[in-house]
């Protein structure tokens, strides 16, 4: 049996395509680069993160958080032998007027390199594309609606694609509102069978009322025909018509009965043999207080064609399931890199990530051998230019330690180990120069909604001459750190001494979309930081980033 979700932590709006015997997922990335990653797999069992779609093709630069890269479309043209990925750059989501640029683009291989953007349009967001068996192109999107009077927050629309002059063709049609009264509609992926046009889309919001829906057409403008089931994949089946209010979260709708919450936008593929898989989002929240630490993720559940020709889930029960049957195909396994770092390879390992800007333009691990060095750049606070690397938070039962060779001169340097969710809200255990103390000294920064407490009661003063070992412990609902002092001769394969609590204990649900008030479809981030905000010319150097997570245990 293959258990959900298969790609925990930060993995949302997951789009499947196939080539051949290999199978590809693209997940959601919003304001961290590298952007648009893609998951590998041969037997949907077993898969690896195996690169990123987005480098220096995009600004993200003063981008708010949870803005940025939303719902990749990765689609496989069988007839060019080509990859295609359609993404949207949300740049604003002021007075609810949603302004999205969405662009296409190519490679002949699935690890690029990728052809320049080409811009569509800005009608709306969660663009995607059909490659229609004609040789004719078409996309999809939300269009998003501004207006009063009209029902928020939109319709579908479609348009055609021209491959050859790199543009639509006329102005985006509606065509669809919805199969339920959920509203929020949105996630719009159009595939072709058996003769008809068959359009899957989310409805409900991305919160607990989400769902997968599908209709159909014979021509891919419509007109339309609601799935008579409703919802096909979905966290809870009460009956609702919410169309009139646009807000996307809805708790009521939460399902005590369901590990698996917010079930919904969904991308499925057909196997070879003959069986059907479909992948969607979810969430895992703390309950009561229905907060998703690790945000949105990937799950996959089994699925069966109809004879009257819709999707349904193997076993008819619409509910996403923690457990699903594996498909017939033979095992495949992958390797994985390790979880322990220690900085001696050529490059940095592809699961790290920064906000905004491309991690190599801040850390090197060829300057000094066995080591990354991070170099200084603005505020942790900052949306601009942040020195941090960070792993994506996959269970909320983990230890994460690093060891630091750092020497701030003024009080402008500052480096150490964090705990992240967006520019607003973190924990930052911090080595810096105390000009209080007359030298270096470490103590915690926590910025909770914008409000920063500086924690001056967790300052001490520490030795220049020795690497620093920082550590984090999460625990389900708290999380603490740790520190001391690297003892000759560790490594990342030998076990760091005795380390003395420093700080309280903090909340782990406060790290959540729904908690935080600056940001929100993102999920949490633990990292190494350096930050010098006088000439961005300062760094630090880390030992080794080792993260340990049980990601057997759920979410309480």
């Amino acid at each position: 049996m293959i258990t959900n979700p298969i790609f925990k932590g930060f993995n949302p709006d997951p789009c499947v395509c196939r080539k051949g015997d290999d199978y590809y997922v693209a997940v959601s990335s919003f304001e961290w680069l590298p952007g648009i990653p893609v998951y590998h797999s041969k037997d949907l069992v077993h898969w690896e993160l195996l690169t990123h779609v987005l480098s220096d093709q995009v600004d993200l630069t003063k981008l708010p958080s949870a803005k940025g890269i939303w719902a990749p479309c990765l689609t496989y043209c069988e007839a060019e032998d080509k990859f295609y990925v359609v993404y949207g750059v949300m740049n604003s989501m002021n007075s609810r007027y949603f302004d999205v640029d969405n662009y296409v683009i190519s490679a002949s291989d699935i690890c690029g390199p990728w052809s320049e953007p080409v811009y569509l349009h800005s009608s709306g967001f969660d663009a995607s594309i059909l490659h229609d068996d004609d040789g004719k192109k078409y996309v999809v999107a939300l269009e998003w609606e501004t207006r009063e009077g009209y029902e928020k927050p939109g319709v579908i629309c479609i348009c055609e694609y021209d491959a050859q002059n790199k543009k639509v063709v006329g102005y985006p049609q509606r065509i669809w509102a919805g199969t339920t009264n959920r509203g929020c509609i949105e996630a719009p992926h159009l595939t072709k069978s058996n003769g008809y046009y068959y359009l899957m889309c989310a409805e409900g919001g991305t919160g607990y009322n989400h769902c997968v829906t599908m209709a159909r057409a014979r021509n891919p403008f419509g007109p339309y025909e609601a799935d008579p089931l409703g919802a096909i994949v979905t966290s809870t089946i009460n009956e609702s018509n919410e169309r009139q209010d646009p807000d996307h979260l809805k708790p009521k709708y939460f399902n005590p009965d369901s590990v698996l919450q917010k079930s919904g936008h969904g991308s499925y593929v057909d196997l070879p043999n003959g069986e059907t898989y479909l992948f969607h989002l979810t969430a895992r929240p703390f309950v009561p207080e229905l907060c998703c630490t690790l945000g949105r993720e990937t799950a996959i559940q089994k699925m069966k064609w109809s004879e009257d020709g819709w999707l349904r889930p193997y076993d008819d029960n619409v509910l996403a399931k923690l457990e699903v049957p594996e498909p017939n195909l033979p095992p495949v396994e992958l390797a994985t890199p390790s979880n322990a770092d220690d900085f001696v390879g050529e490059k940095l390992n592809n699961y790290y990530y920064a906000p905004r800007i491309m991690p190599n333009t801040f850390a090197s691990v060829a300057e000094r051998p066995g080591y990354v060095r991070i170099r200084g750049c603005e505020s942790q606070a900052s949306l601009n230019k942040v020195s941090l690397l960070a792993r994506k938070l996959t269970s909320v039962y983990a230890t994460v330690t690093t060891a630091m060779d750092f020497k701030p001169e003024v009080y402008h340097h500052s480096a150490g180990l964090i705990v992240y969710y967006d520019n607003q809200n973190y924990v930052f255990l911090r080595k810096y120069y105390s000009q209080t103390l007359q030298g270096s000294a470490i103590s915690i920064i926590h910025l909770e909604n914008g409000a920063k407490n500086e924690m001056l009661n967790t300052r001490l003063k520490v030795e220049d001459d020795r690497e620093l070992v920082f550590r984090v412990n999460f625990n389900g609902r708290k999380f603490n750190f740790e520190w001391g002092y690297k003892e000759p001769g560790c490594d990342i394969k030998s076990k760091v001494g005795a380390l003395t609590k420093i700080g309280p204990e903090f909340e782990t649900y406060k790290f959540s979309d729904e908690y935080c008030k600056f940001g929100e479809f993102t999920g949490t981030f633990v990292g190494i930081t350096c930050s010098d905000s006088l000439f961005h010319s300062h760094h630090a150097d880390f030992d080794f980033f080792d993260y340990e997570a049980d990601e057997s245990k759920g979410v309480e």
